[in-house]
């Protein structure tokens, strides 16, 4: 609710938005930069991944290559990738989230 019942001052909810995207922007920013890894196989096989989930590297342990059974290296590498995506989106979580919930309801004077 308004103080005084009064009209949102528009400049004032410009000004927040503008923040708010900003905050965001570095928020985002942050993610890019920040290398989060995920493993399979007892560590056989990781993966590195950004906070926004770009794959950057991938160490493949001599001992996961058996040239009779690429299957099972295939899966480690995929169960990996998934592992640092998962690590990432709990950072994305960590990072956005606040900021996302600002954007339903953080604003005075707007109905969400």
């Amino acid at each position: 609710m308004i103080p005084g019942g009064g009209q949102p001052n528009m400049q004032q909810l410009l000004q927040q938005a503008q923040k708010m995207q900003k905050d965001l922007e570095t928020a985002q920013e942050e993610l890019a930069r920040t290398l989060v890894d995920g493993t399979a196989g007892g560590g056989l096989v990781k993966a590195t991944v950004t906070g926004s989930g770009e794959l950057q590297g991938l160490v493949i342990d001599p001992k996961a290559v058996d040239p009779e059974d690429t299957e099972t290296l295939a899966d480690l590498v995929l169960a990996a990738v998934r592992d640092a995506n998962a690590t990432a989106q709990q950072l994305q979580q960590q990072k956005l989230g606040p900021l996302a919930q600002g954007l339903g309801g953080g604003i005075p004077g707007l109905p969400f």
